[in-house]
């Protein structure tokens, strides 16, 4: 009993990491923050690709300061979980976080063709994925919401989308 950590039958209280956890561990401890970091110094440098100004910004910060700025934070705080989190080797992702990736990527692609499409494709892709089966709820989120968002960002903010199949009707 006293401060020892097994159980009577000599099983330890916390079972011991087989060799594929740990190496799993040891790489997703520097990998994931890794990767993250990579992605931010992309995202930086896109970030001072910007050519013009949307008028709403014109009042003191430059376009790219708020990214920047954000980009930042997610830098400090994965090089924070490098140095700072113990936490065990993460589960293997689940067919659904596979499946959601999956979207992902096709929504990249999609994008290609036109960033539009390929939200509402997405949207409702997505939405059914995890379990709406509700019609009305489908055609709000895959077509009431981008649509919601294009005139936001178009009418609003005087922010074009990139041109594509159904952007071009709308601009020309």
């Amino acid at each position: 009993m006293g401060g020892h950590t097994h159980l009577q039958e000599g099983n330890p209280v916390q079972p011991a990491m087989d060799k594929s956890s740990k190496r799993r561990a040891n790489i997703s401890r520097y990998a994931v923050p890794a990767g993250i970091i990579v992605f931010c110094a992309w995202a930086y440098w896109l970030s001072t690709q910007f050519e013009r100004v949307p008028p709403i910004l014109k009042r003191g910060m430059q376009p790219e300061d708020f990214p920047q700025l954000v980009i930042g934070l997610i830098i400090m705080l994965s090089v924070y979980l490098i140095f700072r989190d113990d936490s065990k080797a993460p589960e293997p992702l689940t067919k659904m976080v596979q499946m959601t990736i999956g979207l992902l990527i096709g929504f990249l692609l999609i994008a290609e063709i036109d960033l539009f499409l390929g939200l509402g494709l997405f949207a409702v892709s997505l939405t059914a994925l995890w379990g709406e089966r509700r019609a009305w709820a489908l055609i709000l989120v895959g077509i009431i919401a981008p649509v919601a968002v294009f005139f936001m960002f178009d009418g609003i903010f005087e922010v074009r989308f990139p041109r594509g199949l159904l952007t071009n009707l709308w601009y020309e």
